[in-house]
């Protein structure tokens, strides 16, 4: 069963990958373009919680996304933020960071934050159609399967 983080970020229509511990979401508020979600799966809310399991399957995850992303779209930088401030389940978010605007499927995305912290709040939603062809497209370049398939 999803968890409340899971759903608030889409899912299961914005899933990328999914692990034992974790599932990877394109985030529908696209702060930058590619932008993430890597929400936990164990019943935690502390990062401490997380099972030791979680934390291996971590490195996996984290190196997939990179190299999806990096496949998708060469990006500048990577951040990883952790904020949980309003969802309360294990997450990152994870900003590729351009330092000029990127175009997808006729919208741009630029990345108002560079060379500094991300702007997450001068994000572009991309419609349902739009979306789908965003995530098709990451998923495209995304390393061997991972468990399920989205």
């Amino acid at each position: 069963m999803a968890n409340a983080t899971q759903l608030k970020f889409g899912y299961p229509a914005s899933l990328l990958a999914q692990y034992d511990h974790w599932s990877v979401l394109l985030r529908p508020a696209q702060a930058t373009l590619g932008a993430l979600v890597m929400v936990c799966t164990d019943e935690a809310t502390a990062f401490a919680d997380i099972s030791p399991d979680a934390f291996s399957e971590l490195a996996r995850v984290t190196a997939d996304s990179e190299t999806a992303l990096k496949a998708f779209r060469p990006y500048d930088k990577i951040n990883y933020l952790m904020l949980m401030m309003v969802d309360p389940d294990v997450h990152f978010h994870v900003l590729p960071r351009y330092a000029a605007a990127q175009e997808f499927g006729g919208t741009s995305y630029p990345d108002p934050g560079w060379p500094g912290p991300p702007a997450l709040g001068d994000a572009v939603s991309p419609g349902p159609d739009d979306f789908e062809t965003l995530r098709r497209a990451i998923k495209a370049h995304w390393p061997a399967p991972a468990g399920d398939s989205a």
